[in-house]
């Protein structure tokens, strides 16, 4: 669902007749943040300048029949904040406050020149530092959520940057507060840090959980027909380097269970997955489990992040990844290279192939390591470069909060066994990036993202409530 951005910038009516083009002007600055904002791609509902409590009580009511997720609050010049308190508190959402002043600097010479009527006229076109205070007072004794942003109106100051990141996690909000998880099968039994609180998961991102059979899937790909293996075959060709030892028939059986996938994916409309079944007994859900390692790739790369082993909170992870645009992939601590400085992080099952450097590979494995079958595994490093782990904590104490780190991508020798593996890099050492992850109690899974997004990540969790916990 697109994203609704409230947008109103504020005044005092009586400032109108008492200085001639004012109003006017700030109107003009108000169009330059609208038109900002507009390049979001995101659905704008302005309701222009706000300058009288009866202006206000009825900018709340608009609002809150418009859905806004965020409002966007442009302090154009000093207001009162009776003017504003009602807008938002009938909106019930974040609040980000714009403090942008129109120029670096007032031109002193020139308003020293003006008569001091005009001077006053010319400073309230400034003065947008002014009630900040008054408004960050007034919110926190209210219980509302904002946040600030200051700096210029001009489109080239940087103060833009942390409004498109305010902008793109409240995206993500958005994405998590509709996204439909699956849960097919149950957990793998005995690992007991990747157990979770579904109702938690749900009160805190929103969205729904779908809990789907594997049987079901299984049936699906009874209906799977000749044309339609052959033409996922070739996609498989073409998305993957498909090693030679990887025999027809595998790849075939995979093909079968990829556009079954799909099209529960499609039945349930699911934006994310997570599953794990030990097919022990059935044989039908056994071939159906142990062939859905491509076709969980497959959908990982189309915007539908999978996570093995039923990690929920991992799939959520991926899922806030992909909705930052740097992938999401599943992973957890291979090994130390202390040599190097660097940790090995990987995991068999799904990865996502279109953060992968270079083509994934496809190899047939005789065993999958503590699962029952074999078949076709994926085999990738994440692209070389800048990178971001991310996990969804639950403390113990009924929250939720998000574990991040930055790290690089590099280069060097990797574990060659038909699975995700990467080498990655800490500005902080290996050491000490494995004792402080570890102190606050993560999974052992988390998620790879390429790109350092970490300040994104801890915008969205302002916006949902939740701790960010950066490591490096």
């Amino acid at each position: 669902m697109r994203l609704k951005i409230g947008l109103f910038g504020i005044g005092l009516d009586v400032y109108w007749e008492q200085f001639e083009g004012l109003k006017n002007r700030l109107l003009t600055y108000l169009h330059q943040v609208h038109h900002r904002l507009e390049a979001y791609d995101a659905a704008i509902i302005n309701l222009g300048l706000i300058d009288t409590v009866g202006k206000a009580m009825d900018a709340g009511h608009r609002f809150r029949q418009a859905d806004v997720d965020i409002i966007f609050l442009y302090v154009t010049t000093y207001a009162l904040s009776a003017t504003v308190l009602p807008v938002v508190q009938r909106a019930k959402v974040p609040v980000i406050v714009l403090n942008l002043s129109p120029e670096s600097a007032i031109d002193y010479r020139y308003f020293n020149s003006l008569d001091r009527h005009d001077m006053t006229g010319e400073w309230l076109a400034y003065c947008s530092a002014c009630p900040v205070p008054e408004l960050a007072n007034v919110f926190n004794r209210a219980g509302i959520q904002f946040y600030q942003v200051t700096g210029l109106l001009g489109e080239e100051d940087e103060c833009w940057q942390e409004v498109a990141g305010w902008v793109e996690a409240a995206k993500v909000a958005n994405t998590m507060a509709h996204n439909r998880l699956g849960a097919m099968g149950t957990y793998y039994s005995g690992m007991l840090d990747i157990y979770t609180d579904l109702t938690l998961q749900l009160s805190t991102f929103g969205g729904h959980i779908e809990h789907l059979e594997v049987d079901e899937l299984s049936s699906l790909r009874t209906y799977v027909t000749a044309a339609q293996i052959e033409e996922r075959v070739r996609d498989f060709y073409a998305a993957f380097d498909v090693w030679p030892d990887c025999s027809l028939a595998e790849l075939e059986r995979a093909a079968r269970t990829s556009v079954a996938l799909d099209e529960l994916a499609a039945k349930y409309h699911l934006g994310s997955l997570a599953y794990y079944y030990k097919g022990r007994g059935i044989a039908e859900n056994e071939n159906t489990m142990s062939s859905i390692i491509l076709g969980s790739t497959y959908l990982t790369a189309r915007g539908i992040p999978v996570a093995g082993e039923y990690e929920i909170k991992n799939a959520q992870a991926m899922k806030i990844l992909d909705g930052f645009g740097a992938g999401g992939s599943f992973t957890e601590y291979y090994a130390m290279d202390f040599d190097a400085d660097v940790v090995l992080m990987g995991h068999d099952g799904p990865g996502h192939f279109r953060i992968a450097e270079g083509k994934i590979k496809v190899k047939p494995l005789q065993v999958y390591h503590g699962k029952v079958g074999n078949g076709l595994s994926v085999e990738m490093s994440v692209k070389h470069g800048p990178v971001t782990l991310l996990s969804v904590v639950e403390d113990g104490r009924g929250k939720l909060a998000f574990l991040v780190a930055e790290a690089e991508s590099v280069s060097g020798p990797i574990l060659e066994i038909g699975n995700t593996n990467s080498r990655y890099r800490f500005p902080i050492g290996a050491r000490r990036f494995v004792e402080n992850w570890n102190t606050y109690g993560p999974a052992h899974h988390c998620a790879v993202g390429t790109g350092h997004v970490a300040g994104k990540i801890e915008k969205l969790g302002k916006l949902l409530r939740m701790e960010t916990i950066k490591i490096c």
